[in-house]
Order: structure tokens, then sequence, then C-alpha cells
């Protein structure tokens, strides 16, 4: 049987995002690095910010209720994990660099 691990990241709030930022000038370009597994820096993939806003997640849907950003008590709406109606989350969308890429045809 293989070996697991419970993994909760520590998810920013727009507070901590905004206080980071605050220093750059306003054509900074965001980069994202993205795990390679959950945890792993050591081989992220990098890309770059391209949009950002509000996303509804469907809280009925079974993906989501085992999201570890989840918590019940972050709605103001007073629902909780069995209620379907939608949460809405502010989301970041990222893209690959820019550059040369061959093309997948799968």
């Amino acid at each position: 049987m293989a070996d697991t691990f419970e993994h909760t990241p520590q998810v920013w709030t727009a507070g901590r995002l905004r206080s980071v930022l605050a220093g750059l000038p306003d054509d900074t370009p965001i980069h994202v690095g993205v795990a390679d597994a959950p945890g792993d820096f050591d081989a992220y993939g990098e890309f770059v910010l391209v949009d950002a806003e509000p996303v509804e997640v469907d809280l009925a849907d079974p993906a989501d209720l085992n999201d570890p950003s989840y918590s019940a008590d972050s709605s103001d709406s007073g629902l909780s994990r069995g209620d379907t109606a939608p949460e809405v989350r502010f989301t970041l969308f990222a893209d690959a660099k820019a550059g040369v890429y061959h093309l997948d045809v799968d």
C-alpha cells in the first residue's frame, strides 16, 4: 500500500497578497510557480498571471468538498458543505510564459 500524507498549505488572503505587492511598480509582471507535487517546489512549473476574477464553485461537487482551501467558516452566507448554493472564490489564472512551444495535438 502506498504511503500518504495530509497536505495543508497556508492559503493566502487578498490582504497578504496586497501587502507583498505594495512596493512593486504597477508594470511588474507576476510569475506563478506551481508545485510539481504537493509542497514540492524544487522542480516547479513557471507560469505568468493572466487574469483574476471571482469564480462560482458548486459546493455539491465532490471535488470541491475535498479542497483543503475550503472552510465552512469562510462563507458569510451560513451555508455548509451539504448545501448546494455556489461559493464565490476569487481566482488567479496563470498561463505558460511567452515563448515558442510544440503544438500539442492530443
